[in-house]
Parts: structure tokens; C-alpha cells; sequence
């Protein structure tokens, strides 16, 4: 037999592996589960995203021929909650994996499984190179390496690898405590005309509603707008990056703008997996374009406010340097200042 919660998390980190986000299919796929067979599920999933480059070094020592992707998603797993996981028999996690491989249709493989399972042990190890190490793309650690230093670059990284901390905001809907810092450097007062261009999920917009202003709220996608029926102001689909459809200009708008998410590596693992140095410039790109015609609608004396969740000067520093005005800049580093990594920067027309 294979536990629901090792079943819902190979799914998941399947469906990750074609592109989908663990924590949405997480919630998704784990809604009939009980609570504990869905804490486990996410355990394993979020740690085997997160130790991913350790775990496929530990396949590779075990496993002389990249194994079948399926393969390899159940031998993660089952690494993983042999060397990380201390309340799991080994034989239950050894045992479900192979069944795991043949629910797969990997009967053949099964065998490879349980032979490469009952091979690991809790002993530490000399990892071959710090990427290994600390779990992260090497052209990434080495970036940061420039931009942090090597001992600022360990924390961040290091902090990515620990289970993350869920806040309630003052609205009710779950936000990292560094998001929730976003909305204050507006300044908000009630009466005023709020413009939020790239409001999904909607927690910034919510956020904002509480001060008493008249705000609209816009995306590119409109499924996410209709996720937020439960905001009070209209919402409007529309390219941020494209002239806008308004014939007004606002007291305070919010460009919290598209970006890789570097800042968010502990909630959402995958992206450091996915992310190519390419990626960055074209983010770049479309954040200069979203905030240069985000201030044509910015009203004399307003306030316009630019921010991401991203560690990376291409899409932080870097934009608001194509912007003439005198930025007032903050930034939060993960290991050194609670929350996800985020940066904000705000400029008084």
C-alpha cells in the first residue's frame, strides 16, 4: 500500500516537474486529505524541492545512468525522508517508494529503487562544491557571491532551506510579514485614489482597502481577477507594460511588479530550478516598461511605490535607475531580516 500522503506527493512534484507551482497543487491536491496525511505531503514535497541538488548528488553516487524521471521523483522522495525526516521508519519509507515505483508502472525499476533506498544512511557528508551544499543553482550562488558576499549568500541560501513562516494579516488571508511591509510606504489616506497595477492574488489590494481609499485593482491574467471577488473596488484586466484605459491620474499607485521571486526560494522551491539567467533581462525589460507608464498616471505630489520579491539588481536597483527621481530604497535579505526577500522603493512625484 502507498499512504495518501506519499501518493499526493509524488503527483505533485510530477505536475511541478511539467511546470506547475507546488503550493497551488498542494492545495488543491491535498483538500481531502486529513491534516496529517496533508502536513506529510507537503513535507516531503517542499523538501525535496528545496534539497534537490543534494538528493541528486546522493542518486548519482547510487545510480550510474540518469534514471527515468518518475524514477527519479520517487528516489528524492524516499532520500529524503530517510536522511531529513527523523520521525519516518525507514522501512515505511523505504517500502511505499517501491510501491510508489510500481504504481508507476516502473515494475522493473522497483527493484533499482529498493536496492538504492537501503544504501542511504544519516551519516554526514563531505558535499563536492557549496551549490551542492546549500541546494542552489551554481550561477546563482556565484551571482550572489558578487552581489552579498560569500558569508550573506550562505545565510540567504541556508534560510531557504528551512520550512518557512506563515503570517495572517490584518485583512485574514495568509502574507509573509515582508509583503505586508509593502502597502505602509504608500503613505495611504482615506479618500485617496489607489491604483494597483499588478494586484494578484489581491493581499496588497486587501491591504490597502483597510485605509479607506478608492482603489482599482489590475492584472494581466484575468482568472486571478476573478479570484478576487472578494475585494470591494473594480478590477480590470489589462498589460500593465500597454497605455492604460484611464483618463485620471491617482493619488498613489503600487507597481508591484512580475519578477523571478528569488526572494520567495523557501515557500516556492521550484523556482530556482526553473529560473535562467536569460530570465532576468526579460523580467528587466518588462519592469521598466510597467513602471515608466505606471507614472503617467501618478498625480502631481502623489506617490508611486515599486517593489518585488526578488533578491536581483537586474529587477530592482537596476529599474528604478531607468526612472529619474530621488528613489527612497528598502530592502529585506532573507537570513538577515525576517520574511521572504523584497524590495521596495518609493518616489514622491
Amino acid at each position: 500500500m502507498v499512504s495518501p500522503a506519499r501518493q499526493v506527493a509524488f503527483d505533485v512534484l510530477r505536475k511541478v516537474g511539467q511546470g506547475g507551482y507546488a503550493s497551488d497543487l498542494l492545495l488543491k491536491l491535498t483538500a481531502a486529505l486529513d491534516p496529517r496525511d496533508a502536513g506529510l505531503a507537503s513535507e516531503i514535497v517542499f523538501g525535496s524541492l528545496r534539497y534537490q541538488a543534494q538528493l541528486d548528488h546522493l542518486i548519482r553516487r547510487f545510480v550510474p545512468r540518469p534514471p527515468d524521471p518518475d524514477i527519479r521523483i520517487i528516489l528524492r522522495m524516499g532520500i529524503y525522508q530517510l536522511r531529513y525526516l527523523d520521525r519516518i521508519p525507514p522501512h515505511a519509507a523505504v517500502g511505499e517508494s517501491v510501491e510508489l515505483a510500481k504504481r508507476a508502472r516502473k515494475q522493473i525499476a522497483s527493484g533499482l529503487v529498493n536496492a538504492v533506498l537501503r544504501k542511504v544512511d544519516r551519516q554526514p557528508l563531505a558535499w563536492p562544491d557549496q551549490p551542492t551544499e546549500l541546494s542552489m543553482p551554481a550561477w546563482l550562488v556565484e551571482k550572489w557571491d558578487r552581489q552579498f558576499g560569500e558569508e550573506t549568500t550562505e545565510k540567504i541560501a541556508t534560510t531557504f532551506l528551512k520550512p518557512v513562516e506563515t503570517h495572517r494579516a490584518s485583512t485574514g488571508r495568509i502574507q509573509d510579514i515582508s509583503a505586508q511591509s509593502v502597502v505602509p510606504h504608500l503613505d495611504l489616506q482615506a479618500g485617496m485614489t489607489f491604483l494597483d497595477l499588478c494586484a494578484a492574488p489581491g493581499n496588497k489590494t486587501a491591504q490597502a482597502l483597510e485605509y479607506g481609499v478608492r482603489a482599482i485593482a489590475c492584472d494581466i491574467h484575468p482568472h486571478r481577477l476573478r479570484d478576487m471577488h472578494d475585494l470591494d473596488c473594480p478590477r480590470v484586466a489589462l498589460d500593465a507594460a500597454q497605455p492604460l484605459p484611464f483618463n485620471i491620474q491617482f493619488d498613489r499607485i503600487l507597481v508591484d511588479a512580475p519578477c523571478s521571486g528569488t526572494g520567495t526560494l523557501g515557500r516556492n522551491p521550484e523556482i530556482k530550478w526553473r529560473l535562467e539567467p536569460s530570465d532576468l533581462l526579460h523580467l528587466h525589460r518588462k519592469q521598466v516598461a510597467i513602471l515608466k507608464n505606471a507614472l503617467h498616471y501618478l498625480k502631481p505630489g502623489g506617490r508611486i511605490v515599486y517593489s518585488t520579491c526578488s533578491l536581483e539588481q537586474e529587477e530592482n536597483r537596476q529599474v528604478i535607475q531607468e526612472v529619474p527621481g530621488h528613489w527612497q530604497v528598502t530592502e529585506r535579505i532573507p537570513g538577515i531580516d525576517p520574511g521572504d526577500g523584497f524590495f521596495v522603493a518609493v518616489l514622491t512625484s
